[in-house]
Parts: structure tokens; C-alpha cells; sequence
């Protein structure tokens, strides 16, 4: 199969259009037309269905476009690999990681990774959803539980718990006793909403605080919109301990009550074993959360 055809489909498949494809390709649309005429001869097969809207994709075409969807980011890795060859540490690192650790203990960090290297750009995709490292969905992903895809390089950064949180001002205008579980009743509880993608520890604390009826319920689908609340002033928090630090006027509360061990866990594809941007980010992580240790054992709080 030509391999030129195949990149001119694929464009057009992405673009949804001839003359965006074209202008993608420097290709005038015309030549981007014959190629595609081409290329569905010589497999005997109609890759689009054209309509005034533009172009959408056949039951074959869409055959065809995943395969050259894989081959392009076959070619991506591939590409990665020979710039991460180089002695400097420059480019784009697509990192993924939670919302919540994305937002409220890696993204305050990395003004000190970009003083370290002002050439890395870091593209910073924070969801729930797992992406695919051997797909190059993502370069390195710092997940709440170990990845379970093959070919994957991981190490274990450190060990999360959910704690109870309020301030103190919340403490002092409401007087009620907290001294055990039961007396959750008496208070305004901040949680993730239990439909939201979470670890499981997470969930079933929560799940263990419901049977005491709070008094009343504040759900967020992530964690800096449950860290918000109590921040406000508004009840008790669910909250990983990792915020502690940044967020000093933070009280424990009901101390016995906490979650089970949740490991953090930073991982890369294989092929990305020697790459510089892929080293220089672990080593900043590991080094990073070496310094919160420190700082949370000096902080009594470890």
C-alpha cells in the first residue's frame, strides 16, 4: 500500500475535508481528491461518504483509519525517541495525571521544573480516565494505583491517605462535639460525589461516613472542589493528605478515622526508557516529594 496515499487519508479522514486536508498538505484539493480516488481503487473499497457537510468516514474507511491512526502515533514514539537522543532537555512532555494531585500537589511545583529546564514544555492533562501510554495517548502518567498495562516502566512514589479536614474557623463557630464518628450527624460533610471516578479507598471511607448521617452533604466530582469548600468554611472535608503542607490552616479532624493505604505510582512506556524530558520529570517528582516528606516530619505531620 502506498505509503504517501495512506498519509493523505489520513488527513482527510481527520480533517473531515479535502480542501482542510489540502491546506494541511500543501496539496491543492484536486490532488488530494486523486489520491484518495486512488487509494480506494487499489483496495476496491469506498473509504468516504461525501455529502455537502463534507466527508464522513464508510465502514472500511474507518478500518483503515484506525490503522494508520496507530501507525501515526507509532511514528510519534518513534520521533520522540530520536529527539530525546540529544544531550538537552527540550520538546513537549505530555503528562497525565488526577485532577485533584494534578491540581493541588504537582501543578504548584513546577515553576521549579521549568527554572531547571526552560526549554520543556509540559502538557498537563489532568482526568480519571487512564490514558494509554503504549499508544502514546500520554508520555508518563502518575496514577493513584498501579498501571496494569504491559511494556510500562512504574515506580512507586509514595503512599496517600484520606483524612477528615476543616478549618478552624469552622471548628469555632460550630460548637458541636467531634470526637468520634457518630458525630458526624451534627455537621455539614464535603465529599467526592460517589458516582465520580475515585480511588476505592476514598470511596469507602466515604461510604463508612455516610452511615452516620451528616447533617448535611456537599459532593464534588474532584478534589479542589472539595479542598474549596472546607477552605470556606463550609463542613468537614474528605481530603488526601498530600494538601497538608500547602494548606497549613487545615485541621485534622476525627484522626482514627481514616482511609486505606493508596499508592501513587509514576509510569512511561519502555520505549521511552532512555529519553532525557522523561528522566529530567521523574527525577524533579522524586526529588519533590523527598522535600514534602522532609517538610511533613518537621511539620510533625509523618
Amino acid at each position: 500500500m502506498d505509503w504517501d496515499k495512506l498519509r493523505i487519508f489520513h488527513a482527510v479522514a481527520d480533517a473531515g475535508s479535502l480542501t482542510h486536508a489540502g491546506d494541511k498538505l500543501n496539496l491543492s484539493q484536486s490532488a488530494v481528491s486523486r489520491q484518495i480516488r486512488a487509494l480506494e481503487e487499489s483496495l476496491d473499497a469506498t473509504l468516504f461518504h461525501r455529502h455537502a457537510r463534507g466527508l464522513i468516514l464508510t465502514e472500511q474507511g474507518e478500518l483503515l483509519f484506525d490503522a494508520t491512526s496507530a501507525m501515526s502515533k507509532r511514528l510519534d514514539a518513534a520521533a520522540a525517541r530520536i529527539r530525546d537522543s540529544e544531550d538537552e532537555v527540550f520538546g513537549v512532555l505530555r503528562v497525565t495525571t488526577t485532577f485533584g494531585f494534578g491540581t493541588l500537589w504537582l501543578a504548584p511545583r513546577l515553576p521549579k521544573l521549568y527554572d531547571q529546564y526552560p526549554d520543556l514544555n509540559i502538557d498537563l492533562m489532568l482526568e480519571e480516565r487512564v490514558l494509554d501510554l503504549p499508544m502514546r495517548e500520554a508520555d508518563v502518567a502518575i496514577r493513584m494505583k498501579e498501571p496494569s498495562q504491559a511494556d510500562l516502566i512504574r515506580k512507586r512514589l509514595m503512599t496517600v491517605q484520606m483524612h477528615l479536614y476543616a478549618t478552624r474557623k469552622y471548628l469555632d463557630t460550630h460548637q458541636e462535639p467531634l470526637e468520634k464518628p457518630e458525630d458526624i450527624a451534627k455537621h455539614r460533610l464535603i465529599c467526592q460525589t460517589p458516582s465520580a471516578p475515585q480511588v476505592s479507598a476514598s470511596a469507602t471511607m466515604v461510604r463508612h461516613l455516610m452511615t452516620f448521617n451528616p447533617g448535611s452533604l456537599l459532593t464534588v466530582n474532584n478534589y479542589f472542589g472539595v479542598l474549596q469548600g472546607v477552605l470556606h468554611d463550609l463542613g468537614i472535608g474528605v481530603l488526601p493528605d498530600y494538601v497538608t503542607k500547602e494548606f497549613p490552616d487545615l485541621v485534622p479532624v476525627l484522626a482514627e478515622d481514616e482511609s486505606a493505604d493508596v499508592p501513587v505510582y509514576l509510569a512511561y512506556p519502555e520505549e521511552l526508557r532512555h529519553s532525557k524530558r522523561v528522566a529530567a520529570f521523574r527525577d524533579f517528582v522524586q526529588d519533590e516529594i523527598i522535600a514534602h516528606r522532609k517538610q511533613l516530619r518537621q511539620m510533625g505531620k509523618l
